[in-house]
């Protein structure tokens, strides 16, 4: 009696994520959904995780952050890479790649080497360069025969 199941369980979904030596591996993404159901808190996660509900606080995130295109975040997030398809509001540095999908919605500052928004993305607030120190910045001067750019 207890050992019958009427509905097929379904496998987790599966990413592809770079290690540190630049291979691909995959990896099991665990899924939050629900349309009406908002957590708050403070929250760790060892791998990666994909979100399709309201969540508020603080995300720690060690593999890939996904927000849906239902996922609501309101939270200060510290995570390897990020996939924007919904709404993010806070405070992000990403170790490894931003995208803000199309259909993706970003306000708040992001700390991270790449960031990519798609086409009729948006995106409102800072983008700070992890390694900024290291990096020369270059800004576009006036025209001047001979010199496009001029560094600061």
């Amino acid at each position: 009696m207890f050992n019958e199941r009427k509905t097929p369980v379904k496998p987790a979904p599966q990413v592809s994520h770079e290690n540190a030596n630049g291979k691909s591996m995959s990896i099991t993404l665990l899924t939050i959904v629900g349309e009406q159901a908002r957590m708050e808190g403070k929250f760790d996660i060892a791998d990666s995780i994909q979100v399709e509900c309201e969540i508020g606080g603080e995300v720690n995130v060690g593999g890939k952050l996904v927000i849906g295109q239902k996922g609501n975040v309101h939270a200060n997030v510290q995570t390897v890479d990020a996939i924007i398809m919904g709404t993010y509001e806070g405070n992000m540095v990403a170790t490894g790649n931003v995208e803000i999908a199309e259909s993706g919605r970003v306000s708040g500052n992001i700390q991270t080497d790449s960031l990519v928004i798609a086409k009729g993305g948006f995106f409102n607030g800072n983008i700070t360069k992890m390694n900024d120190a290291a990096e020369r910045v270059l800004a576009i001067d006036e025209k001047r025969p001979g010199q496009q750019f001029a560094s600061r």
